[in-house]
């Protein structure tokens, strides 16, 4: 038997165990399926819910709709329960990792074969047999286990002879080092979102990825931000709690390449604000210098993200991160580690709607962030011009602004996507050419002057505008200023492509 099919047959098995008229077993049989037809990118929120759980197409909203998130979080909880009742010693199990929809096929470790154990001697017979029922160890275990204590005795000098990291004074050259903190046992991740200085239950965005507690910390404290709010993101939850002081996190990560993102916003209020700035280190080599969260964000009540590609774990297999004071103390109020492309950014892609979406060519467009004012319509329109009408169904509108972190190394193309809602013969707005008049600016360069939708494309009809070689601020970010002329401008959907 191959794998795809001890794949098939243990899906087959997990449903059963399941109930296949169950909620947790309709839905592993509809994730299992997408799986082996190759459609994982089909897994989305508003797909599951509809498919699965009757919800309406024209109707459904995952922002006020929780149920693909709920019995998400069912079916890790009963596949768990499955597997640990499982009485097999080979074979393979089912999971549904935390931040995604797409199940994973694990084989579960064979037991060390008997023959490989020593034949038990006539005193080992007799101690067994004894009223205290002891059972004396094999030679070669009390072979381990002396090994195991003389290890544990030389890195106990080891320890004790090494100064605390972080709370030494460093020179000039020197880069303070994240403390020696590493889980015992290694989880080789190949994903993280984490919510730092946060200890309550996970938290599913819209975009459906799943943050967790803080984990893989090391010293640092919690504080938690008693109230106000922070512009510039969809996902106030990231901001609300902080780790603060000196501290690192140590990441177990599987070989490859990942996308790091920091999620910070200052603790100084509005019209009080100072230099702050802190050390960043990644494996033992700065990251950031004199970081100041209120400058690079722009604002005390605005969110900042920080993003680097081509992070790779150190030769011991983790991702080590160590924040240092400088002129003010360091703090964090989240970080994720994904996926990456060696060399190049994973395309950024944004709609103007309150939940991600995959278009006809598989592409995921996450729900609208890094937005400062404006107005979303509330109701999809349906638009021609494009093999994804629902994408482009809906707009920001107002005077507005978006901040869209990327890797300050690269060079950008920014692709915009319009489509006139309002203005025309047969809307509400009626008019035509001359009703919207805007301008669309990006990090000092004009990318479009008096642009009219109407003009060019007429009404209810995308239009695409592209423009390359945009290089990102100083802060690493791709400033976009929508600006009206005449009535409000608009956007619809936003590309951010690495040219690297």
């Amino acid at each position: 038997m191959n794998t795809r099919d001890a794949e098939r047959q243990e899906l087959e098995r997990a449903i059963e165990l399941l109930g296949r008229s169950t909620r947790p077993g309709r839905l592993l049989k509809y994730l299992g399926a997408k799986y082996f037809q190759q459609q994982e990118e089909q897994l989305t929120e508003f797909n599951i819910a509809t498919a699965v759980f009757g919800r309406s197409e024209k109707n459904f909203d995952s922002t006020a709709d929780a149920v693909v998130r709920v019995e998400a979080h069912r079916l890790r909880k009963k596949l768990k329960e499955i597997y640990e009742k499982d009485v097999r010693t080979q074979g393979l199990q089912i999971s549904l990792p935390a931040g995604t929809y797409v199940p994973k096929f694990s084989a579960v470790a064979e037991p060390v074969p008997a023959s490989l154990e020593p034949a038990p001697t006539p005193a080992d017979e007799q101690i067994a047999d004894s009223p205290v029922g002891l059972r004396r160890l094999p030679m070669w275990a009390w072979s381990l286990a002396i090994v195991a204590v003389v290890s544990i005795a030389i890195a106990a000098v080891v320890m004790l002879d090494r100064s605390p990291v972080g709370k030494t004074t460093a020179t000039a050259s020197e880069t303070p080092q994240s403390p020696a903190t590493a889980p015992a046992t290694k989880d080789e991740l190949t994903e993280l979102h984490v919510m730092s200085g946060y200890g309550g239950s996970d938290v599913i965005d819209n975009s459906g990825v799943r943050w967790t507690p803080d984990r893989y910390f090391a010293e640092g404290g919690q504080w938690s931000r008693d109230s106000g709010f922070v512009r510039g993101t969809s996902r106030p939850f990231l901001f609300t709690n902080w780790r603060t002081g000196e501290f690192g996190y140590d990441i177990p990560m599987a070989r490859g390449s990942y996308e790091l993102r920091l999620f910070f916003v200052s603790a100084l209020n509005v019209g009080d604000e100072k230099l702050s700035g802190f050390n960043i280190a990644l494996n033992g080599k700065p990251l950031l210098t004199a970081f100041d969260v209120n400058m690079s964000a722009n604002g005390a009540d605005v969110a900042e993200e920080q993003v680097f590609r081509d992070i790779t774990p150190g030769e011991d297999g983790f991702v080590r991160l160590w924040f240092s004071n400088q002129v003010g103390s360091p703090m964090l109020n989240g970080l994720e580690l994904t996926p990456g492309i060696p060399g190049k950014l994973q395309p950024i892609r944004i709609i103007t709607q309150p939940t991600s979406f995959v278009d006809h060519s598989g592409q995921r467009w996450r729900a609208d962030d890094y937005y400062q004012n404006g107005i979303t319509s509330k109701t999809r329109r349906k638009v021609s011009g494009t093999q994804d009408p629902e994408l482009f169904g809906a707009e920001r509108f107002g005077h507005f602004s978006y901040a869209i972190p990327v890797d300050r190394r690269g060079r950008y193309t920014v692709i915009l996507h319009f489509a006139e809602f309002y203005y025309g013969p047969q809307l509400p707005g009626g008019g035509g050419a001359g009703s919207r008049v805007f301008h669309v600016f990006c990090n000092g360069q004009t990318l479009l002057r008096d642009f009219d939708i109407y003009k060019e494309a007429g009404s209810l009809r995308v239009i695409t505008k592209t423009f390359p070689n945009i290089e990102p601020s100083a802060q690493g970010k791709i400033n976009l200023m929508f600006e009206p002329a005449i009535n409000n401008a608009t956007v619809s959907g936003i590309e951010v492509l690495d040219e690297s």
